[in-house]
């Protein structure tokens, strides 16, 4: 299941992130990629241990953690480190799928859903949509400023040469609750019913048993 999360940052905390984006220093995106992924991957990313990254991901990370929607679908465990991308023209990144294990030692860390945040004007490129290669075919992202496309990281994807403008994500891997993706819809649509439940009706011996189901699926699938 994918999932658009629309307004995740606000117009404000847009602002910070790109004059932060415009100060700080970016390298080469290949190192942070697979063997097989860095001979596709052509893209910029923010350097890590400036104080600017330090402060981007502060916003972005404040920004998940209050997103309702997020939470609900994703029931992030871990959040891994977040990267800032930039694309400039000619720079893409052809097919590829992200490693299902990141990081090392203590912070080894499974990716179960991808996300990318769109942090700038869709019309200040062209080209730059992420596609991914689902089971109904290709399907295309290219989504205003502060939205947000959450997918299962067992995805093929890639990025479009970006042909014009500049292209600024951020993007992150989570390791969720729930390993199974099946699992964690069923989850997402059973919270979903008993909120609209909760709201029309308030608390009734249907929404007591929806919860029930909910919390007992909830402790026989989660990965604490």
């Amino acid at each position: 299941m994918l999932l658009q999360i629309d307004r995740v940052l606000t117009t404000e905390e847009l602002n910070q992130l790109n004059t932060l984006l415009q100060a700080g220093v970016f390298e080469d995106g290949k190192w942070t990629a697979g063997i097989y992924a860095k001979t596709v991957k052509d893209n910029q990313q923010l350097v890590q241990e400036g104080e600017e990254y330090r402060v981007a991901s502060e916003i972005v990370l404040s920004a998940l953690s209050r997103n309702q929607l997020f939470q609900a679908y994703v029931q992030p465990k871990i959040i891994g480190p977040l990267l800032f991308s930039r694309y400039e023209v000619g720079m893409a990144y052809g097919t590829h799928t992200d490693n299902a294990l990141m990081g090392s030692g203590d912070q080894l860390r499974r990716s179960d859903v991808s996300l990318t945040i769109f942090l700038n004007d869709p019309f200040a490129y062209e080209g730059g949509a992420l596609v991914l290669d689902t089971s109904l075919g290709e399907q295309y992202f290219k989504l205003p400023a502060g939205s947000m496309i959450v997918y299962p990281s067992i995805f093929l994807h890639r990025v479009e040469t970006v042909s014009k403008g500049v292209r600024l994500v951020a993007v992150a891997w989570v390791q969720s609750l729930i390993r199974d993706p099946l699992e964690r819809e069923l989850l997402f649509e059973l919270d979903t019913v008993r909120r609209s439940l909760f709201e029309k009706q308030g608390k009734t011996v249907d929404f007591d048993l929806l919860c029930k189901v909910y919390s007992n699926l909830l402790r026989k699938w989660a990965e604490i």
